[in-house]
């Protein structure tokens, strides 16, 4: 009999952490090649359009796909798409599906899938939305051909369509109300769902989707061939880093999307533990505020929040290793396409006194009212950071109630519009995927100012608005440079969010697990262990 290609987690371990409620899930498979995970956020939603949680997003790139995908430059490349072309008047853009596409439900991808996907996508997204406010019609005009007519030029929708979270599904699926999160997960990539096994906020699992034909070119970030080489991944919640941390140690778990970096050096002397920063680019922190309610609707009383944080702070308490961060940083991360230091001068960093700003506070006529703190302790990095920006914000004169929950209560509280006095709210921390949504001025929902429907915060600014869709019309990258610019130092003026820097984290993996690359997202395919 053939060895399978099988990595573990101790069955005692898995008691340990996850609960007698998995053992028997354990003892239904124990023969499966199993590569089994353990993700930094645990998977409370898997509708990549309802929510636009982490790991929401990451799921999504297990199971969906999209037309295209970005690669190592930025640069957007076909994925479900065997290719594109483009009419001379730039109005008319016609793809073509690829050969192979399969649901996980056995039945074929058609173009009328992917036009009620994306037009799913577009009515709940923000980039989608901007995609949507450009389209003339998006019509399925044969079961391969799929045909955008656009009201104007407009050269950035491939990069859209390559940065948008894959929710590719069946269309009687993608048919459901953009506000109503779907129950079945059904794509066509290359891992099927296992819905028998989800345990919201605990456990997910994933099998090879035999019927899944990858791309042949080389994988780079999410584009590219998505070659499945074990049977089944597994999602393991364990909240404590240090536990994730001995599971490594030990052989219970195989690879961690974060560990604690206190403990890496102790890991990398370790011969069996592989231990690295996964995406270059990491995270960007960012402090949320609510410009409907309380004193956070003074946009001088947001400036003065803003100079108040220092992000060099922030970073060291929450984070540590210097060498895992990056300060100061404005609306776009270091290192991407559109980062600039136009508005940094808005910032507090490098620290500022005190009175300084209370004497801003003083000039912008607040009067001690309170602002409310949604804390989610259980974060290993917003957690750290909000208490932070509470104690910081009290020593500068600000009424501070620091409100303790979990991520999830943090996630429905944020979308409450109410009056302080009424359970409202007045800010809250975040971070973002660097390479995917601070990369550019179109592609994060934090950076729309479109009021009530917009992100949690409700900001509106007509000017910044006009930037971001000349941004989306310009066609060259000098030109997008430039305006990107313009929309930072428009951000950092008006204090729209407060950027708190850029963070990495490191990844942990067994020594035996071989293919892990370096990508923004975990990448479960090219994935092998060596007998």
């Amino acid at each position: 009999m053939k060895r399978r290609n099988v990595l573990k987690l101790g069955t005692a371990a898995a008691a340990l952490f996850l609960g007698p409620g998995l053992k028997s899930v354990m003892a239904q498979t124990p023969e499966k090649s199993v590569l089994r995970y353990v993700p930094l956020s645990d998977l409370a939603n898997i509708d990549p359009v309802v929510s636009t949680a982490t790991a929401t997003r990451n799921h999504a790139y297990m199971v969906y796909e999209g037309l295209y995908a970005l690669d190592e430059s930025f640069a957007p490349q076909p994925q479900m798409a065997e290719g594109h072309t483009v009419s001379d008047d730039g109005l008319v853009w016609t793809f073509t599906l690829r050969d192979g596409l399969k649901f996980h439900d056995a039945t074929p991808v058609t173009a009328r899938d992917v036009v009620a996907s994306i037009n799913r996508y577009n009515a709940k997204i923000l980039p989608g939305r901007t995609m949507a406010e450009r389209i003339e019609s998006l019509e399925a005009t044969d079961d391969r051909t799929i045909t955008f007519t656009l009201k104007e030029p407009f050269p950035a929708l491939l990069i859209l369509l390559a940065k948008a979270t894959p929710s590719t599904m069946p269309e009687r699926l993608a048919s459901t109300d953009a506000s109503t999160a779907i129950t079945e997960v059904v794509g066509s990539g290359p891992f099927r769902f296992v819905a028998g096994e989800y345990m919201p906020g605990s456990f997910a699992a994933y099998e090879k989707f035999t019927d899944y034909v990858p791309r042949s070119e080389p994988a780079s970030y999410t584009a590219g061939a998505r070659n499945v080489m074990v049977d089944r991944v597994e999602w393991r919640a364990i909240p404590d880093l240090a536990t994730i941390t001995s599971a490594l140690i030990t052989g219970e778990v195989d690879w961690a999307e974060a560990v604690i970096p206190d403990l890496v050096p102790m890991m990398q002397g370790d011969p069996n533990l592989s231990v690295e920063r996964l995406d270059e680019f990491g995270d960007v922190a960012q402090l949320c505020l609510n410009h409907l309610q309380g004193p956070t609707a003074n946009p001088a009383i947001r400036s003065a929040i803003m100079a108040a944080l220092d992000q060099d702070e922030i970073m060291n308490l929450a984070i540590g290793d210097p060498e895992l961060y990056r300060v100061p940083t404005g609306n776009f991360a270091p290192g991407t396409p559109s980062a600039s230091d136009a508005g940094l001068q808005y910032l507090g960093t490098p620290r500022r006194e005190p009175a300084e700003i209370k004497a801003m506070l003083a000039e912008a006529g607040y009067d001690a009212e309170e602002l409310v703190m949604l804390h989610a302790t259980d974060h290993p990095f917003y957690g750290p950071m909000a208490q932070v920006i509470v104690s910081r914000l009290r020593s500068c004169g600000f009424n501070v109630r620091d409100d303790i929950m979990d991520r999830n209560t943090m996630y429905e509280r944020r979308s409450s519009k109410e009056p302080i006095e009424n359970g409202g709210w007045s800010m809250f921390v975040t971070a973002g995927n660097a390479f995917l949504y601070f990369s550019d001025p179109i592609s994060s929902s934090v950076m729309r100012a479109i009021g009530e429907a917009g992100y949690y915060g409700w900001p509106t600014n007509d000017k910044l608005e006009q930037l971001r869709s000349d941004w989306l019309s310009a066609d060259s990258d000098e030109a997008r440079l430039d305006l990107a610019s313009h929309f930072q130092e428009e951000i950092l003026s008006t204090a729209q969010w407060i950027p708190l820097g850029q963070y990495l984290t490191y990844s942990a993996w067994r020594s035996e697990i071989e293919g892990i690359r370096k990508a923004p997202v975990p990448l479960f395919w090219g994935l092998s262990k060596s007998s």
